[in-house]
């Protein structure tokens, strides 16, 4: 037998994972129930900022099927929740207790719970607590001075500064400096499936579990053990399916520790499932900067200097993404162009507003847009179009791999690899950007208000420090891929399957992908920053090779030839040229200790994908809505190991950035009283906003840090989306700079219009 390999690596196959979720055998935490639970309810805060009188629980503790009741008193020993990301000294004050202590700082801060023999029951006893809060003076704007968050403690925590280069002499030999006040309103993710969490103390193995688990399990696990004061291994966390993440889900929220507190209290399994007015309220929102950056350029429009300050609203306390959002922001600005000297200085201010955190492109959605709009305002000071000073200011191919002088997340920036100026051209061709431009210019002659705009961007993607992959082959020939990553809905299931079935030699069907389980593998970082493709991935490649390595060298035993005359193909040892062959499941069951490899991928740097959008819109005037009429999105992720997802990623992305950009927002009153609490008050684009999209994929520039050339891909459709629809509203409005705020509403569109 020669056998034929299959290539799986850059096909777009069907997805491993859809099976249960289509026949309706998707495990959510809301379907996850343990007998003799326990529901958990959270009471909240009503009040933005005030302090707490009195909490009087005597009728609802009287309630039939109240268990028990817990105040900040009971909870008292527990710590605040730390950081996991970009954590500095100064903001560790900050950090939010898991019920409030004699202060509340937001609408909506958990202040007391209640634990009920059901949900019905745990409802009705909630609204039995009677809370007296005395109110204090609510700080809503990240703009003005700051104010005192407690004694000796400002609510400007922190401030993020980066640079380099001779910003001074850049502003000093500038031909012109061209400045602007530019903000990206308050927004987040909004999953299909809310919050939930699920603790239960298994008394016999003295074993801890926490099911609803997402995004980080294993960083979760050993925080809310050392929280709980439990040894790490006695703690174990499970994901099941999750309905949505986007960054906003997975964290450690107040919820996941008190139901694990409770579990471990009661001896009773305990069950919280948040319901959408809390989710609107008390899950991480984002977003919500304020830029005021100038920059020195000379006569021809090249960027001598960029200086920024801006204002990023936290919310009320610092959770556990620390400063990564205005961290991100500040060092991600600069983005695909040459500049030479730079400096920024991002304020992390705390408002009595929900807390806030990372949303799908976090720091990158802001910095784009601004950076991008300064990018325009250029074009529009030195007389040239918008695509001309791009390429004017563009970096070279040549100067691959860049370093650009600044670090976040705890890494050196430097872009891998890219090739802007040619996305710039194949995106534009795709777009067909010059017939276009005659085709706007014509309508707008008839009097139509339309419009095309450009937006580039450079991503970060692959986050280290490392990623451990166990592979496994079965009795029945099946291989387990065993990995500490989360599955957030972004498939990979299948794209880890397709990298192990190339590198070991089997059919990708027969994989299976293990994730979420920290009692299967003791240690993972999770999924967030992009970097589960590249970062697993490699190690899956890793681990796969060890193993085929492996049973080469065993088969050979068994087969009396060389292993160098071996090869796996679709499962089974073949001899290179024919002969007998061996299925792998044999081998496996030939050997004593099975047939398994472990290898770990360590990386200090990420890799930078990159991409451009384009954008055509009409604008009506009369009513200030904006259709979509065109857009397309270009993006070189390196490899593709299977397009289809990729597209898929980029789509969604897309609606979350139109979302932004032209509707989503979480708005408050002078008292912090929060005005979206519903979606008929915090509205989300549908299918009739959400445009058919045109999507490039490209190659052509694959990164150097790892074998297959992989970027991440999951966080460039929603990155530029803002950026680019402003381009294209100012130029359907014949009015460049028109457009300083995101969202862009109807009721902001007509002030436009008609000012």
């Amino acid at each position: 037998m020669t056998g034929t390999k299959q290539t799986y690596v850059g096909q777009s196959l069907p997805r491993l994972e859809d099976r249960p979720l289509l026949t309706g055998q998707g495990r959510f935490a809301a379907d996850i129930s343990f007998p003799g639970q326990w529901t958990m309810r959270v009471v909240r805060s009503g009040v933005a900022h005030g302090k707490i009188l009195s909490i009087d629980v005597d009728a609802a503790l009287a309630l039939p099927g109240v268990h028990a009741v817990w105040t900040g008193a009971d909870v008292a020993h527990i710590p605040p929740i730390p950081f996991r990301l970009t954590g500095l000294k100064t903001l560790e004050p900050y950090r939010q207790p898991v019920l409030a202590q004699d202060i509340v700082r937001y609408v909506g801060e958990p202040v007391a719970v209640v634990f009920a023999a059901d949900a019905y029951v745990a409802e009705d006893a909630a609204d039995l607590i009677d809370i007296a809060i005395e109110p204090l003076p609510a700080q809503v704007r990240a703009t003005e001075p700051p104010g005192a968050f407690a004694e000796g403690l400002s609510t400007e925590p922190g401030v993020i500064r980066k640079g380099f280069g001779d910003i001074e002499a850049a502003f000093r030999d500038a031909h012109a400096v061209v400045s602007l006040e530019l903000s990206v309103g308050r927004h987040s993710g909004v999953p299909m499936e809310t919050r939930g969490a699920i603790g239960r103390y298994d008394e016999a193995r003295d074993i801890l579990e926490m099911h609803g688990a997402a995004k980080v399990p294993h960083w979760n696990r050993d925080t809310i053990a050392q929280m709980l004061g439990r040894e790490r291994h006695s703690v174990q966390f499970f994901e099941g399916h999750v309905g949505g993440g986007f960054g906003i889900r997975g964290e450690i929220y107040p919820e996941d520790v008190l139901v694990c507190a409770a579990a471990l209290t009661f001896r009773r399994p305990v069950k919280w499932i948040e319901d959408r007015r809390e989710h609107l309220i008390a899950a991480n929102h984002s977003r919500d900067q304020t830029h005021r950056i100038r920059a020195a350029i000379d006569a021809q429009g090249h960027i001598l200097g960029i200086d920024n300050e801006f204002f990023h609203d936290n919310g009320a306390y610092i959770r556990t993404h620390a400063a990564t959002v205005p961290d991100l922001a500040a060092a991600m600005l600069p983005g695909p162009y040459r500049v030479p000297a730079y400096r920024v200085a991002g304020h992390i201010r705390l408002t009595n507003k929900t807390p806030a955190g990372t949303y799908r492109a976090p720091g990158r959605y802001e910095s784009t847009f601004v950076r991008e709009r300064l990018l325009d305002a250029i074009a529009a000071e030195v007389g040239v179009d918008t695509v001309e000073i791009r390429r004017r200011n563009l970096i070279a191919k040549s100067a691959m791999p860049y370093t650009l002088g600044l670090e976040t997340l705890g890494t050196h920036i430097v872009y891998d690899s890219g090739d802007y100026a040619l996305l710039l051209d194949k995106t534009l061709a795709a777009a067909g950007w010059d017939e276009l431009q005659t085709q706007l210019q014509a309508r707008r002659a008839q009097g139509e208000k339309v419009g095309a705009g450009v937006a580039m961007f450079v991503e970060k993607s692959g986050l280290g420090p490392f990623d451990t992959v166990r592979v496994d082959i079965l009795p029945d020939g099946g291989v387990d891929v065993i990995t500490g990553v989360a599955s957030i809905g972004q498939g990979i299931e299948t794209v880890i399957a397709q990298i192990c079935a190339d590198a070991l030699g089997v059919r990708y069907d027969t994989i299976r992908v293990i994730h979420g389980q920290t009692d299967r593998i003791d240690r993972g970082m999770g999924a967030f920053a992009s970097r589960v493709t590249v970062m697993c991935g490699e190690a899956t490649r890793m681990a796969a090779n060890k193993l085929r390595d492996k049973a080469l060298q065993h088969a050979a035993q068994l087969m009396q030839t060389g292993a160098e005359s071996l090869d796996i193909v679709d499962g089974e040892v073949v001899r290179i040229g024919g002969g007998p062959s061996m299925p792998l499941r044999e081998l496996a069951r030939a050997l004593p200790d099975g047939l398994s490899a472990e290898d770990t991928f360590e990386s200090t740097h990420m890799v930078y994908p990159y991409g451009v959008h384009v954008a055509a819109v009409k604008v009506d005037a009369a009513t200030g809505a904006v259709a979509i009429e065109r857009y397309v999105i270009g993006y070189d992720i390196g490899k593709a190991v299977n397009p289809k997802l990729v597209e898929g990623q980029i789509a969604g992305g897309l609606a979350q950035g139109i979302g932004g950009a032209f509707l989503e927002e979480f708005l408050y009153d002078e008292a912090g009283e929060p005005l979206s609490v519903t979606f008929a008050d915090y509205l989300m684009p549908t299918a009739r906003e959400v445009p058919a999209s045109t999507i490039l994929i490209t190659e052509d520039a694959p990164s150097p840090l790892n074998t297959l050339g992989l970027k991440g891909a999951g966080e460039g459709g929603a990155n530029p989306a803002g950026a680019a629809l402003a381009a294209a509203i100012d130029d359907a409005l014949q009015r460049p700079g028109a457009v300083t705020r995101l969202p862009v509403t109807p009721m902001r569109l007509k002030a436009m219009t008609s000012g």
